[in-house]
């Protein structure tokens, strides 16, 4: 028996960012991509983890192709990111990600889970793998709403 189709999916992409090396403009430019794909994201009913490392992204998008094509090809076009690159894309039964764009960045509090991911030298190389992106935003998810005290998550 052939498996339903499903028109919900989840993207993983990286890229080089084009932000400051100037700190309080690079936290500027990263709270601005914030807002701007918040508010794109909600519309577009897509739910999506940013991890950010040094002057490199990845993220996971989810939500009907459709959307997640249309803001994968505004996000390729976009000249905050450069050398954008697919690493997965596949059909998904339900999300995992709560929040229409949150941001994870390595900082001293979550260096140790950034470490254990190791995802530096893969976005160095260019070969990051789906995996490892993916279990580094479903962590550092989890470790958000352990802090907000929320213990489950129902999705």
């Amino acid at each position: 028996m052939r498996a339903k189709r499903t028109t919900l999916v989840h993207l993983i992409y990286f890229s080089r960012l084009n932000l400051s090396a100037d700190a309080t403009s690079r936290t500027q430019q990263i709270g601005e991509i914030t807002r701007q794909a918040q508010k794109k994201n909600e519309f577009a009913v897509i739910t999506s983890f940013l991890i950010i490392e040094q002057n490199f992204a990845a993220q996971i998008i989810e939500g009907e192709r459709t959307s997640v094509s249309d803001t994968f090809a505004r996000i390729s076009n976009d000249s905050r990111h450069r050398d954008v690159q697919i690493v997965e894309w596949r059909e998904i039964v339900k999300r995992e990600f709560v929040n229409s764009f949150t941001t994870g960045i390595r900082t001293p509090v979550n260096d140790g889970i950034f470490q254990k991911a190791s995802l530096l030298p893969m976005f160095q190389r260019g070969t990051p793998k789906a995996g490892a992106i993916h279990a580094l935003a479903v962590t550092l998810q989890a470790e958000s709403m352990t802090k907000q005290g929320i213990d489950h998550l129902f999705v």
